[in-house]
């Protein structure tokens, strides 16, 4: 899938929801979470990373969360049992494309398979706005947590960065 066509599913996504969004159109190079708060003057505090975990035996289970650019995902004691699955680990770049057509520092949240288990953060729920990746490396997306609660197959995970 080509940048467009992840960034027009993405925006589309966005449309049918009705939230009100600003896509923010980016360098590439500055799509990295801290180097993008850097350059475009957004406080890391409202960033939000989309992680893909997998299981490390076939067949091949993955989930994803969303969480604070400033927090990590307990991978060992909160996202394995809720897999129910033996070791899991961080997918692997080309794991991740295969899985959501996107690469990272683009991965976002909105627009992924239907199918697939996303966890959040709790503490984004709070924020005035979050900022996601856009689907590519060329856009960020600033928009209500909110969103979050329509995502299809979407639970808020309590202690889901160990806190």
């Amino acid at each position: 899938m080509t940048n467009s066509e992840i960034e027009t599913r993405v925006t589309a996504f966005l449309d049918e929801t009705k939230f009100t969004y600003e896509v923010i159109n980016i360098d590439p190079e500055f799509a990295d979470t801290i180097m993008f708060c850097e350059k475009y003057g957004f406080p890391l505090e409202n960033s939000a990373n989309t992680i893909i975990v997998s299981s490390k035996k076939k067949p091949k289970v993955f989930t994803a969360s969303v969480v604070r650019a400033t927090r990590r995902i307990d991978v060992n004691h909160v996202i394995k049992p809720l897999m129910n699955t033996g070791r899991v680990s961080f997918a692997k770049p080309e794991e991740t494309a295969q899985l959501t057509g996107m690469m990272i520092g683009g991965v976002t949240v909105l627009a992924l398979p239907p199918e697939l288990p996303i966890y959040i953060d709790p503490g984004l729920m709070n924020l005035d706005y979050i900022i996601l990746g856009g689907g590519s490396r060329s856009i960020k997306i600033k928009v209500s947590p909110n969103i979050l609660q329509v995502l299809p197959n979407a639970t808020v995970v309590q202690g889901l960065t160990g806190e």
